[in-house]
């Protein structure tokens, strides 16, 4: 069997596509912020995240159906595992491709929150108006690559270290949550294996939670802030910055989260 199949292949591409669309979702408060609608922008923000955490339900039975494949090799949980951080080693080029497209979509989601203020908050009115050339004419005038002069008045001082250090773990337990419980089922005895394919979902949970208290609240209230002139613009560009940035060491981390993780989740499925 092929390391690289076309369900592997498959499974890349959509997890890119997701990771990256999770990843520039960070650039909306940023653009709400510039145009003053910070509200709208929180709206655009949650319909994209909605849109990621989605996906990891969509996730599960693709990457479960690898070990069907992987079934009748004598080095099953090599192969599979090999795939696995191969899709971890995808999230981190998505989150990578979400920094570069980082200045790009602040200046189209600058846009897509006045039309969609002007839209009375219709997001499918606001996509049916701009899927057309013209749109994509505008789309298209917007890209910028991200320049060293956008780091201007960024400092250490500016720069949330708590968040930074909670967003790592937060990123590595949500890139492993699905692939380690997946592979916990291998490694426990088949009464088990249910046990452990669910613990995704507490996985998920509980880095959910700590998303919640820790770290959407602050962004939220940063960008009413500095949209109010109450704090300065940078401390929000330093906030997506340690968002992003944070985000990639997680994925990064996550290599060696995987393995450890999975067998926590194996020993939590026979004790619970």
């Amino acid at each position: 069997m092929h390391l690289i199949t076309e369900r592997v292949m498959f499974i890349s591409v959509f997890l890119l596509i997701i990771t990256t669309v999770e990843t520039l979702a960070y650039s909306a408060r940023i653009s709400g912020a510039r145009v003053k609608l910070i509200a709208t922008a929180l709206s655009l923000f949650s319909t994209m995240v909605l849109v990621s955490r989605f996906s990891v339900m969509i996730q599960q039975p693709l990457t479960a159906k690898l070990i069907t494949d992987a079934s009748k090799l004598e080095n099953k949980m090599v192969i599979i595992e090999e795939q696995y951080r191969i899709l971890i080693a995808v999230t981190t080029i998505g989150v990578l491709l979400g920094i570069l497209l980082f200045p790009t979509f602040i200046a189209l989601f600058s846009r897509a929150i006045i039309q969609l203020s002007r839209e009375r908050g219709s997001v499918v009115s606001l996509l049916t108006k701009n899927f057309n050339r013209n749109g994509f004419r505008k789309m298209i005038s917007c890209f910028h690559l991200p320049k060293w002069s956008h780091l201007n008045g960024i400092t250490f001082k500016t720069i949330p270290k708590r968040i930074f250090v909670i967003n790592i773990l937060i990123s590595a337990v949500f890139t492993v949550g699905v692939l380690s419980s997946i592979y916990a089922s291998e490694l426990v005895p088949e009464k088990y294996s249910q046990a452990a394919l669910m613990s995704s979902g507490i996985i998920n949970g509980v880095a959910t939670i700590l998303l919640t208290l820790f770290i959407d609240p602050k962004a939220s209230v940063l960008a009413d802030r500095v949209s109010k002139k109450q704090e300065g613009y940078i401390y929000l560009k330093s906030y997506s910055l340690t968002m992003v940035s944070s985000k990639l060491i997680g994925t990064v981390a996550a290599q060696a989260l995987f393995l450890p993780a999975a067998w926590y989740v194996a020993w939590f499925a026979k004790w619970i």
